[in-house]
């Protein structure tokens, strides 16, 4: 017979995939399976009106075809991978989802759960599965994609996104296992995948609408990858180790630890666990911190500053979140991708949630005032998350607050269940899209979702 040892990875964990069962998973993982669903749908609520989804939903209502599944928050049915594509684009819009693993405790950061959320929501509405299933076929996906990221690890300054390129690896299992595909299926569902990758971190430079396109042409394209290994399409032999696969292709050239892609497989689940305070890019989140202290002690008027400094490793002067601040062609994503603006933003209203990013807030003539004083400078002998945020006052004041634990942090300061809860109403009652009662019905149902018959019932909850 056969080994493990005899199998490439892509085997065994298309093999794994569809083993797994209900009965393997741990109390932990279930409970994080459940606040990363409050989490994605809490933030495809807020996100439902974001600049650009209109234009995406007309488009996509516009080709038509089989109505398989539901357009969260707005309403209508389209097929499976159109609906999971504008759900997964929906709850990325203020980049405010759960990310980031951690494996054997290192932090890696990742973004991939408002993918295989909103595919295994999706899918599970279109074949109408229980709920049971729903959050064993979810954290299945999320191990997947979740090994294939710490196995190889990641590097920006190749030029793609990991966001447009990872999470198609846990969008596949899911759909596939939904589907009922087999393991031979499952494994060229992969390789089919691999075809359809794509994605450049300019957007996030340029602060463009397509930062958050790659996060449901995920899901869409490994819902199709699904449907044609199913139909006998065949795809890449080895999806991710092969000659020209995945991290020859996308990672740094080589995988560093392939013994993570299969290691504790089926008893250790790898699953996201950084749920953010505030609606922008996580590297926001420790200066946005330290201005909402400063804040605190004091009421902040452009005209009194004379000097705002952000003070960071050197590391993170080099990304896009420390570049000038400019209000670009798509001012949202230059809000939420700058530290400028969200300090500037955290100093004046003593907090970050997604009404900051209105196009009345983004224009505020404070808010410009206050962003044309900070600049960012280099804090020396700084740790990846050390931050200093110090406010020049011009009456010689000076204000100072510093930071190397961000509040999200699962390995130093986690968001409990009633905080990722507190977050997803302040999120329900910003956008005014579903009512109160549907959002108490939902977050009941996702509680004791095990008892669930089918997850329908859920989607049925965020219509109009």
């Amino acid at each position: 017979m056969e080994s493990i040892m005899e199998k490439t990875a892509i085997e065994v964990l298309s093999e794994n995939v569809l083993a797994l069962r209900f009965e393997d998973l741990d109390a932990g993982t279930l409970e994080n399976a459940k606040n990363r669903i409050i989490d994605i749908l809490g933030c495809a609520i807020g996100g439902a009106n974001a600049a650009g989804n209109h234009g995406l939903i007309k488009t996509v209502k516009k080709w038509g075809g089989n109505p398989e599944a539901t357009i969260m928050v707005h309403g209508g049915k389209a097929p499976a991978g159109n609906a999971a594509m504008v759900n997964a684009i929906m709850c990325r819009s203020y980049d405010f989802e759960v990310m980031s693993i951690v494996v054997e405790g290192e932090w890696i950061p990742s973004h991939h759960s408002g993918t295989t959320v909103m595919t295994a929501l999706t899918m599970g509405e279109a074949y109408g599965i229980n709920g049971k299933e729903l959050l064993t076929t979810l954290v299945a996906g999320d191990d997947v994609v979740s090994r294939v990221l710490a196995a190889g690890g990641w590097d920006f300054n190749l030029g793609w996104d990991g966001t447009m390129t990872l999470p198609i690896f846990g969008s596949i299992p899911i759909a596939g296992r939904i589907k009922g595909l087999n393991a031979y299926q499952m494994r060229h569902a992969f390789g089919i995948g691999l075809n359809m990758i794509a994605g450049a971190i300019q957007s996030l430079w340029d602060g463009a609408t397509t930062f958050k396109l790659g996060q449901g042409t995920s899901a869409r394209n490994g819902i199709f990858a699904a449907e044609l290994a199913r139909e006998g399409w065949t795809g890449v032999e080895d999806a991710l180790l092969s000659r020209f696969g995945y991290y020859h292709l996308y990672g740094k050239g080589t995988c560093d630890r392939p013994e993570i892609l299969t290691q504790f497989l089926g008893k250790k689940f790898y699953v996201e666990e950084t749920f953010k305070s505030h609606p922008c890019g996580w590297p926001n989140q420790g200066p946005i911190q330290c201005a909402m202290a400063i804040a605190r002690k004091t009421a902040i008027r452009s005209e009194d500053v004379e000097e705002v400094l952000i003070r960071l490793p050197a590391r993170s002067l080099t990304i896009y979140y420390a570049k000038p601040y400019q209000a670009g062609d798509f001012p949202h994503a230059s809000g939420i991708f700058s530290y400028q603006f969200n300090v500037a933003t955290a100093l004046l209203h003593g907090d970050v949630q997604p009404e900051h990013y209105t196009e009345e807030a983004i224009k505020d003539l404070q808010l410009n005032a206050l962003i044309s004083k900070t600049r960012c400078v280099e804090l020396p002998n700084a740790g990846r998350r050390s931050v200093e945020v110090v406010v020049k006052m011009k009456d010689g004041r000076v204000f100072s607050e510093y930071t190397d634990a961000w509040k999200g942090d699962p390995l130093k300061d986690p968001l409990f269940k009633e905080e990722i809860i507190n977050k997803f109403w302040r999120q329900v009652d910003f956008s005014q899209t579903v009512s109160s009662d549907k959002a108490a019905r939902l977050l009941d149902l996702i509680e004791r979702i095990e008892t669930l018959d089918n997850v329908k019932k859920m989607t049925e909850l965020l219509v109009p």
